[in-house]
Protein backbone atom coordinates (compact mmCIF):
# COMPACT_ATOMS: atom_id res chain seq x y z
CA UNK A 1 0.00 0.00 0.00
CA UNK A 2 1.35 3.68 -0.74
CA UNK A 3 3.98 5.28 1.59
CA UNK A 4 4.35 8.84 0.70
CA UNK A 5 7.64 10.42 1.92
CA UNK A 6 9.09 14.27 1.69
CA UNK A 7 12.35 14.56 1.22
CA UNK A 8 13.66 18.40 2.15
CA UNK A 9 10.77 20.07 0.16
CA UNK A 10 10.62 23.71 -0.21
CA UNK A 11 7.93 24.92 -2.62
CA UNK A 12 8.35 29.17 -3.10
CA UNK A 13 6.35 30.97 -5.45
CA UNK A 14 7.27 33.50 -7.60
CA UNK A 15 4.89 37.11 -8.08
CA UNK A 16 2.73 37.58 -10.98
CA UNK A 17 4.06 38.84 -13.58
CA UNK A 18 2.27 42.48 -12.58
CA UNK A 19 4.10 42.73 -9.25
CA UNK A 20 7.40 41.39 -10.49
CA UNK A 21 9.02 44.17 -9.83
CA UNK A 22 9.23 43.16 -6.35
CA UNK A 23 11.15 40.68 -7.02
CA UNK A 24 9.85 38.91 -3.98
CA UNK A 25 9.39 35.45 -3.80
CA UNK A 26 6.27 33.69 -1.44
CA UNK A 27 7.75 31.04 0.64
CA UNK A 28 4.64 28.07 1.12
CA UNK A 29 7.00 25.43 3.17
CA UNK A 30 10.76 25.43 4.07
CA UNK A 31 12.76 22.40 4.13
CA UNK A 32 9.86 19.45 5.16
CA UNK A 33 10.86 16.11 5.41
CA UNK A 34 7.89 13.82 6.68
CA UNK A 35 6.83 10.54 6.09
CA UNK A 36 3.08 8.77 6.17
CA UNK A 37 2.77 5.28 5.99
CA UNK A 38 -0.85 3.37 5.02
CA UNK A 39 -3.51 3.79 7.50
CA UNK A 40 -2.11 6.60 9.17
CA UNK A 41 -4.03 9.47 10.82
CA UNK A 42 -2.01 12.90 10.27
CA UNK A 43 -3.40 16.64 11.62
CA UNK A 44 -1.84 19.59 9.90
CA UNK A 45 -2.44 22.24 11.96
CA UNK A 46 -1.04 26.20 12.33
CA UNK A 47 -2.19 29.53 11.87
CA UNK A 48 -3.40 30.90 8.70
CA UNK A 49 -0.33 31.22 6.42
CA UNK A 50 1.51 28.71 7.95
CA UNK A 51 1.71 26.09 4.48
CA UNK A 52 -0.91 23.82 5.28
CA UNK A 53 -2.35 23.86 2.20
CA UNK A 54 0.64 24.38 0.27
CA UNK A 55 2.04 21.10 1.95
CA UNK A 56 -1.47 19.00 1.05
CA UNK A 57 -1.22 20.20 -2.37
CA UNK A 58 2.57 18.77 -2.72
CA UNK A 59 1.66 15.70 -1.10
CA UNK A 60 -1.06 14.65 -3.68
CA UNK A 61 0.96 16.22 -6.45
CA UNK A 62 -1.11 19.51 -7.45
CA UNK A 63 2.08 21.38 -6.81
CA UNK A 64 5.99 20.56 -7.72
CA UNK A 65 8.59 21.33 -5.30
CA UNK A 66 10.88 23.94 -6.05
CA UNK A 67 13.87 21.77 -3.44
CA UNK A 68 13.22 18.36 -2.72
CA UNK A 69 11.38 15.19 -3.65
CA UNK A 70 7.93 13.94 -2.85
CA UNK A 71 7.81 9.77 -2.82
CA UNK A 72 5.14 7.55 -3.08
CA UNK A 73 6.05 3.75 -3.07
CA UNK A 74 10.01 5.15 -3.88
CA UNK A 75 8.60 7.00 -6.87
CA UNK A 76 9.40 10.65 -7.66
CA UNK A 77 5.84 11.74 -7.57
CA UNK A 78 6.62 15.01 -10.27
CA UNK A 79 7.99 12.58 -12.97
CA UNK A 80 5.02 9.75 -12.16
CA UNK A 81 2.36 12.24 -12.92
CA UNK A 82 4.04 13.50 -15.94
CA UNK A 83 4.41 10.36 -17.23
CA UNK A 84 1.11 8.59 -15.89
CA UNK A 85 -1.01 10.90 -13.95
CA UNK A 86 -4.35 9.36 -14.41
CA UNK A 87 -2.90 6.33 -12.93
CA UNK A 88 -1.34 7.98 -10.14
CA UNK A 89 -3.44 10.79 -9.33
CA UNK A 90 -6.52 7.86 -8.26
CA UNK A 91 -4.18 7.01 -5.32
CA UNK A 92 -5.54 10.42 -3.92
CA UNK A 93 -8.91 11.62 -2.78
CA UNK A 94 -8.69 15.23 -2.39
CA UNK A 95 -11.01 17.61 -0.70
CA UNK A 96 -9.91 21.20 -1.26
CA UNK A 97 -10.71 24.37 1.46
CA UNK A 98 -12.42 26.47 -1.39
CA UNK A 99 -16.27 24.88 -2.40
CA UNK A 100 -15.94 23.19 -6.09
CA UNK A 101 -18.65 21.16 -7.12
CA UNK A 102 -20.78 22.57 -10.13
CA UNK A 103 -23.76 24.47 -9.23
CA UNK A 104 -25.38 23.73 -12.17
CA UNK A 105 -25.08 19.52 -12.16
CA UNK A 106 -27.03 17.79 -9.77
CA UNK A 107 -25.40 15.86 -6.84
CA UNK A 108 -25.16 12.56 -9.38
CA UNK A 109 -23.64 14.32 -12.05
CA UNK A 110 -21.00 15.62 -9.95
CA UNK A 111 -20.21 12.24 -8.50
CA UNK A 112 -20.67 10.39 -11.93
CA UNK A 113 -18.35 13.31 -13.72
CA UNK A 114 -15.54 12.29 -11.11
CA UNK A 115 -16.17 8.55 -11.95
CA UNK A 116 -15.99 9.08 -15.56
CA UNK A 117 -12.64 11.00 -15.35
CA UNK A 118 -10.84 8.90 -13.50
CA UNK A 119 -12.37 5.09 -14.30
CA UNK A 120 -12.63 5.59 -18.14
CA UNK A 121 -13.03 1.67 -18.49
CA UNK A 122 -15.87 1.66 -15.93
CA UNK A 123 -18.00 2.08 -19.17
CA UNK A 124 -21.68 1.26 -18.42
CA UNK A 125 -23.82 3.90 -16.76
CA UNK A 126 -25.55 1.76 -14.36
CA UNK A 127 -22.00 0.37 -12.67
CA UNK A 128 -21.55 4.69 -12.44
CA UNK A 129 -24.82 4.84 -10.86
CA UNK A 130 -23.89 2.08 -8.51
CA UNK A 131 -21.03 3.84 -7.63
CA UNK A 132 -22.35 6.96 -7.20
CA UNK A 133 -25.35 5.80 -5.00
CA UNK A 134 -22.95 3.13 -2.91
CA UNK A 135 -20.30 6.37 -1.94
CA UNK A 136 -23.46 8.40 -0.86
CA UNK A 137 -24.63 6.07 1.38
CA UNK A 138 -20.98 5.75 2.83
CA UNK A 139 -21.23 9.59 3.61
CA UNK A 140 -25.01 9.67 4.55
CA UNK A 141 -26.57 11.67 1.95
CA UNK A 142 -27.89 8.83 0.36
CA UNK A 143 -31.63 10.02 -1.76
CA UNK A 144 -29.66 13.24 -3.22
CA UNK A 145 -28.59 12.67 -6.34
CA UNK A 146 -31.08 14.40 -8.38
CA UNK A 147 -30.91 17.25 -5.70
CA UNK A 148 -28.24 20.73 -7.15
CA UNK A 149 -25.46 22.09 -4.51
CA UNK A 150 -27.75 25.80 -3.60
CA UNK A 151 -30.62 22.97 -2.12
CA UNK A 152 -27.94 21.76 0.44
CA UNK A 153 -26.66 23.11 3.57
CA UNK A 154 -22.99 24.12 3.39
CA UNK A 155 -22.54 20.92 5.76
CA UNK A 156 -24.02 18.28 3.13
CA UNK A 157 -22.18 20.05 0.51
CA UNK A 158 -19.17 19.43 2.00
CA UNK A 159 -20.28 15.65 2.84
CA UNK A 160 -20.86 15.80 -1.03
CA UNK A 161 -17.44 16.68 -1.37
CA UNK A 162 -15.98 13.95 0.47
CA UNK A 163 -18.16 11.74 -1.10
CA UNK A 164 -16.70 12.67 -4.77
CA UNK A 165 -13.33 12.35 -2.85
CA UNK A 166 -13.55 8.67 -1.91
CA UNK A 167 -15.61 7.59 -5.07
CA UNK A 168 -13.09 5.43 -6.74
CA UNK A 169 -11.82 4.35 -3.80
CA UNK A 170 -8.35 6.23 -3.03
CA UNK A 171 -6.03 4.35 -0.47
CA UNK A 172 -5.09 8.11 0.75
CA UNK A 173 -7.52 11.10 1.85
CA UNK A 174 -6.31 14.57 1.83
CA UNK A 175 -8.66 16.79 3.53
CA UNK A 176 -8.04 20.56 3.50
CA UNK A 177 -10.24 22.33 6.54
CA UNK A 178 -13.41 20.06 5.33
CA UNK A 179 -14.86 21.31 9.25
CA UNK A 180 -14.65 24.48 8.62
CA UNK A 181 -17.77 26.96 9.21
CA UNK A 182 -19.85 24.01 9.95
CA UNK A 183 -21.49 23.75 13.25
CA UNK A 184 -20.21 21.67 16.16
CA UNK A 185 -22.87 18.81 15.36
CA UNK A 186 -21.81 18.80 11.80
CA UNK A 187 -17.78 18.70 12.69
CA UNK A 188 -18.98 15.80 15.46
CA UNK A 189 -20.51 13.64 12.31
CA UNK A 190 -17.68 14.45 9.92
CA UNK A 191 -14.76 13.45 12.49
CA UNK A 192 -16.88 10.17 13.27
CA UNK A 193 -17.28 9.76 9.06
CA UNK A 194 -13.38 10.35 8.98
CA UNK A 195 -12.48 7.86 11.44
CA UNK A 196 -14.79 5.04 10.73
CA UNK A 197 -13.31 5.76 6.98
CA UNK A 198 -9.31 5.58 8.23
CA UNK A 199 -10.17 2.35 10.54
CA UNK A 200 -10.83 0.74 7.34
CA UNK A 201 -7.41 1.35 6.03
CA UNK A 202 -7.63 4.74 4.39
CA UNK A 203 -4.77 6.92 5.21
CA UNK A 204 -5.81 10.72 6.30
CA UNK A 205 -4.11 13.42 5.97
CA UNK A 206 -6.12 16.91 7.11
CA UNK A 207 -5.45 20.39 7.89
CA UNK A 208 -7.42 21.79 9.69
CA UNK A 209 -8.15 24.82 12.87
CA UNK A 210 -10.78 22.69 14.75
CA UNK A 211 -8.31 22.49 17.56
CA UNK A 212 -10.89 20.57 20.40
CA UNK A 213 -11.77 17.84 18.25
CA UNK A 214 -7.64 17.57 17.25
CA UNK A 215 -7.96 17.32 21.05
CA UNK A 216 -10.33 14.41 21.78
CA UNK A 217 -8.95 12.45 18.88
CA UNK A 218 -5.24 12.37 19.84
CA UNK A 219 -3.71 11.21 16.17
CA UNK A 220 -0.71 12.51 15.07
CA UNK A 221 -0.24 16.44 15.12
CA UNK A 222 2.18 17.95 12.18
CA UNK A 223 2.53 21.77 13.54
CA UNK A 224 3.22 24.06 10.96
CA UNK A 225 5.11 27.82 11.84
CA UNK A 226 6.29 30.09 9.02
CA UNK A 227 6.44 26.77 6.30
CA UNK A 228 8.44 25.31 8.42
CA UNK A 229 7.74 21.60 11.01
CA UNK A 230 7.70 23.01 14.82
CA UNK A 231 5.98 20.26 15.84
CA UNK A 232 5.62 16.29 14.61
CA UNK A 233 3.68 14.51 17.98
CA UNK A 234 2.46 11.21 17.80
CA UNK A 235 -1.13 10.98 19.83
CA UNK A 236 -0.73 14.95 20.30
CA UNK A 237 -2.93 17.55 20.90
CA UNK A 238 -3.61 21.02 19.32
CA UNK A 239 -0.27 22.87 19.84
CA UNK A 240 1.95 20.10 20.90
CA UNK A 241 5.37 21.05 19.64
CA UNK A 242 7.32 17.98 21.00
CA UNK A 243 6.74 14.56 22.37
CA UNK A 244 6.26 14.36 26.18
CA UNK A 245 8.78 11.63 27.96
CA UNK A 246 7.14 9.90 30.57
CA UNK A 247 7.83 11.47 34.08
CA UNK A 248 9.80 9.03 36.20
CA UNK A 249 9.50 9.14 39.63
CA UNK A 250 12.04 7.89 42.10
CA UNK A 251 10.62 5.64 44.97
CA UNK A 252 12.64 5.17 48.13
Amino acid sequence: MPTIELENVTKVYRPERRHRREKKLEVGVVDISLTFKQADFAFIIGSSGAGKSTLLQLICGQEKPSKGKVYVDNKDLSWAMKFSGGRISRIFGMVNQEPSLIRKRTVGDNLALAVRIQSAKLGREELVQARVKKVLGLVGMSGTQDRYPAELSIGQCRRIELARALINSPPILVLDELTANLDDDCIWDMFHLIQEINRRGTTVIMATHASQYVNILRKRVITLVDGHIFGDVEKGRYGDVVQQKPQVIAIN
